[in-house]
């Protein structure tokens, strides 16, 4: 994904929980992390996020008009975590540009 860094707009991350194969749906909000490309160490706590769920997006503003973050010019990890059952799993879900 790249984003202009003067954009407000939606960074969108695919989830797919299951159990047994069963899809099930999460109900406690999804965490997102926005890291610096290069960073090689897990998000540490501070660095979360709470975002929301749009169906199976999990989902966050960004952007300099009332985003939770606001990004500049660089290349970005986005990691997501969310509560599904008794787990809890961090994942690295892809990169972004802002220019």
């Amino acid at each position: 994904m790249e984003i202009a860094a003067t954009s407000t707009e939606y960074v969108h991350v695919n989830v797919q929980a299951a159990i047994g194969g069963a899809a099930i749906t999460l109900a406690a909000p999804p965490k997102l992390a926005i890291l610096p490309v290069g960073s090689t160490a897990n998000p540490a706590a501070e660095d979360w996020i709470t975002g929301e769920w749009s169906e199976s997006w999990a989902r966050i503003l960004v952007g300099p008009n009332g985003g939770a973050v606001t990004l500049s010019p660089g290349r970005y990890t986005v990691w997501v975590s969310f509560a599904a059952g008794t787990e809890t799993p961090v994942y690295r879900a892809g990169k972004i540009t802002v220019y």
